[in-house]
């Protein structure tokens, strides 16, 4: 995938079919408009492409009510990257920018600069100064100036409305389960390491520390994750059981995300740039303070095994899947 980072890189060699939003979270109902985008391109000789944002608006309008991110803008790259859309357009979202109105977007962005043919997007799609137009002004503005408008309705999961707001309720309430039904995978954050003070390895198992992460995280407390080292289909994942939270047991420790190995160290060496996705799997428990640091290593040693039955349990069932289909 191709990104692009304002209109001006954006080359004006083919047209393009195009979905425009803020993609937090990627979900199962951006997927489904970004998988008829590639349709609709294929058809009409067309690029495909996906048109966001950074930052997301409300940070810039309205920062007191601007939301925890579920996939800042490198994890939400990546994650278009895999629906196989040719190219990714992130505009700065600027005051300037803001103020444009929804014809200007119109003509200058989508026609002048984009070439689009077609656009894409959800019923509740709102653009222009003051979010003035939605998909009713859109499809007057596409018959005026040349391309074609597609809305599509809400996708349905489990009865529930799939939407970023939705996505980031049910993580936020520590709800893993149906979170993942409304992405179409697990809940991951996409951070790099940082050394620890080296409490965990002597505790218990080598353990990765990561970055300072001040984005959308699901409760603090214990739960059984996986970490994907690295990038490519070749990187590494590993069984984890990781602790996101404030570390109560240890006096001013502050707030951290900490993943115990399962498995032994990780098969490379870590640098400081190195990416890792934590996918948050499920919760062990609620975070809490012990006694002292050997209690605290006598629970972590049972949320180790409680974490590996999970993984046990998880081989099981894909046999059992493999055996039956």
């Amino acid at each position: 995938m191709q990104i692009f980072r304002s209109i001006a890189e954006f080359p004006q060699a083919a047209n393009t079919v195009a979905a425009i939003g803020n993609f937090d979270g990627v979900h199962r109902g951006h997927q489904q408009i970004i998988v008829r985008v590639r349709e609709r391109a294929q058809t009409l000789g067309a690029q495909a492409i996906a048109v966001t944002f950074d930052p997301h608006p409300l940070a810039l309008l309205r920062p007191e009510q601007a939301p925890k991110l579920i996939t800042p803008i490198p994890q939400r790259l990546r994650l278009l990257a895999q629906t196989g859309i040719d190219a990714t357009v992130v505009l700065p979202f600027t005051r300037d920018f803001s103020l444009q109105s929804a014809r200007e977007f119109a003509e200058g962005c989508l026609c002048a600069a984009l070439r689009v043919v077609e656009v894409h997007e959800g019923d509740t799609f709102r653009f222009g100064h003051g979010a003035a137009a939605g998909i009713v002004e859109l499809r007057k503005l596409g018959e005026e100036l040349g391309f074609g408008v597609v809305s599509h309705a809400a996708l349905t999961v489990r009865g529930v409305t799939v939407s970023s707001s939705e996505v980031r309720r049910r993580i936020a309430a520590g709800q893993l389960s149906m979170a993942r039904a409304l992405l179409g995978r697990p809940f991951s954050i996409l951070s790099t390491p940082v050394h620890g003070r080296g409490v965990g390895k002597q505790l218990t198992t080598p353990t990765i520390n990561l970055a300072p992460y001040n984005e959308l995280l699901p409760p603090d407390g214990v739960y059984v994750t996986q970490l994907r080292i690295g990038e490519g289909a070749d990187a590494p994942v590993l069984n984890a059981v990781t602790n996101a939270g404030s570390r109560p047991t240890f006096d001013g420790a502050g707030f951290a995300i900490e993943s115990h190995l399962l498995d032994g160290p990780p098969p490379v060496v870590l640098a400081e740039a190195t990416p890792i996705e934590v996918c948050f799997l499920a919760q062990l428990r609620q975070e809490r303070r012990f006694p002292s640091p050997e209690a605290l290593k006598e629970q972590i040693l049972r949320d180790v095994r409680q974490a590996q039955r999970y993984f046990r349990r998880l081989r099981s069932e894909r046999n059992s899947i493999s055996l039956n289909p």
